[in-house]
């Protein structure tokens, strides 16, 4: 039996590499835990998405999105959203950020 997968934003991918790459600057063993930590999360969401607390941001092309806790980096959150084929990791935030601005501004690009 293969893995449970799990679709993933460009921008997702990028949030992990600058949210690892930045932890790393003080500490590079956390660095790489967090990379590991966050596959891990990706993980038990491919496996119940419906794990996740349910966010509402308005953003009428982001009904049923979610948001679960990166084990170990309690302040990070992975959001996500449960489509057709699997769930979709859509971004992954600092909890303390203004999470509002990144799910109602329109994406012009």
């Amino acid at each position: 039996m293969s893995a449970p997968q799990i679709a993933r934003t460009y921008q997702a991918e990028l949030d992990v590499f600058e949210i690892a790459a930045y932890i790393a600057e003080d500490n590079p063993d956390a660095g790489r835990r967090f990379l590991a930590a966050a596959e891990a999360a990706f993980l038990q969401i491919a496996q119940m998405p419906g794990i996740g607390r349910v966010r509402d941001f308005g953003h009428p092309e982001l009904g049923g999105l979610r948001s679960w806790r990166v084990k170990g980096f309690k302040n990070y959150l992975v959001f996500y959203r449960e489509m057709p084929q699997g769930p979709e990791v859509v971004r992954v935030l600092h909890g303390a950020q203004d999470l509002e601005r990144f799910f109602t501004e329109a994406d012009d690009e």
